[in-house]
């Protein structure tokens, strides 16, 4: 299964560009400010949540167009068991431009169906600080990675996230809670919180055996472990989230819970925690991950990887075992670059896009 027939209509600065007869591996080539990432982050919006730039809808609508964007594609080969592609779509309208809408077969969705059909992973230059950088960051980039493995996984984190608003909104009151709100919330907290830790943790310990199976040479391999922010379980974190109401009020949030959860990651030869690692090997760390992940995400449905600007921090001997890895993995892999030659080993196997002011044309 694969993505083809791809449309985006003002869509960042993509008036209509239309990609037809897309491969295995796509190729897209540009100067610099082209458009070569708008095309990834319109892609990137064919899974649930806010796509790889976490932008606001606004800003994704081209300049001077007032009536939204619009973003599609075709997926073939999908077992429907008619012959006809499955027909995805996102868009947002000048009437509700704060609203994204999904469209699957022409019939109105939630958003989480595209997950149901599509898993999409990517790597992108703004994500090399991830090691280094805030735990709410490995948070969302592990939940991500979550819900491109299950698509429900989105559910649970937009449940927990609401419930954890409004509990922090009576602990910060100056009146003294209700007590019985307070346990309905916590209720919530308790069974969402519990799934989301639950699906993260079945994450890593997935990828950790992608990662295992794979040849370590040249890319570091990366362990992963999850560091929990609070019991786990229903009734420990319930239980949690009762016995800890006092300290959580003096401090107007709460402190237990998957909010507080991180991502552990070690550079496993040197043993050596990731944060601490050169700028490189944090490259190849997470490229290393970005591999299994997409190897995992294959597995039972059409997966996407993009992968923005990543070739040119390779050196040959890695940028070879990138493509052999692609090529052995399940994903249709769409690579970004300025210019064709560091990707001459896989040229003559992939679909080509030239990209120049927002326009796009097939070699």
């Amino acid at each position: 299964m694969a993505l083809d027939r791809i449309s985006l209509r003002d869509f960042r600065n993509h008036a209509q560009s239309t990609l037809e007869g897309a491969a295995r591996m796509n190729l897209i080539v540009g100067a610099n400010g082209a458009g070569k990432t708008n095309v990834l982050e319109a892609l990137s919006l064919l899974s649930p949540g806010r796509g790889m730039r976490r932008a606001a809808l606004t800003d994704m609508v081209r300049s001077g167009a007032g009536d939204g964007f619009a973003v599609g594609a075709s997926l073939v080969g999908a077992d429907t068991g008619a012959d006809d592609p499955v027909r995805l779509g996102t868009y947002t309208q000048g009437a509700q431009p704060g609203r994204r809408r999904v469209r699957v077969n022409g019939a109105e969705s939630a958003a989480v169906a595209l997950g149901e059909w599509l898993a999409i992973g990517w790597l992108t230059p703004a994500m090399d600080g991830l090691f280094t950088g805030a735990a709410q960051d490995r948070r969302r980039y592990l939940d991500r990675l979550a819900l491109a493995i299950d698509p429900i996984h989105a559910r649970h984190a937009g449940r927990y996230e609401t419930a954890l608003r409004e509990r922090n909104r009576l602990l910060s009151d100056d009146r003294e809670p209700d007590p019985r709100w307070l346990d309905a919330i916590e209720a919530q907290l308790a069974e969402h919180g519990t799934a989301l830790s639950e699906g993260r943790a079945r994450l890593v310990d997935a990828l950790m055996a992608e990662i295992v199976a794979q040849p370590e040479a040249p890319f570091p391999r990366p362990a992963l472990s999850y560091a929990a922010g609070g019991p786990l379980g229903y009734e420990g974190l319930s239980q949690a989230l009762h016995d800890h109401r006092r300290r959580d009020r003096a401090a107007q949030r709460t402190l237990d819970g998957p909010h507080r959860d991180d991502l552990e990651v070690l550079y496993a030869a040197k043993r050596v925690p990731a944060a601490r690692c050169s700028t490189g090997e944090q490259k190849a760390l997470l490229l290393a991950i970005t591999i299994a992940h997409a190897a995992l995400a294959a597995k039972g449905r059409a997966s996407l990887l993009l992968l923005d600007e990543v070739a040119a921090h390779l050196d040959p001997a890695r940028r070879e075992a990138l493509f052999e890895r692609l090529r052995a993995g399940g994903a249709q892999v769409w690579i970004t670059g300025t210019e064709l030659a560091p990707f001459e080993a896989i040229a003559d196997e992939a679909a080509v896009w030239a990209v120049a002011e927002g326009s796009v044309e097939r070699r």
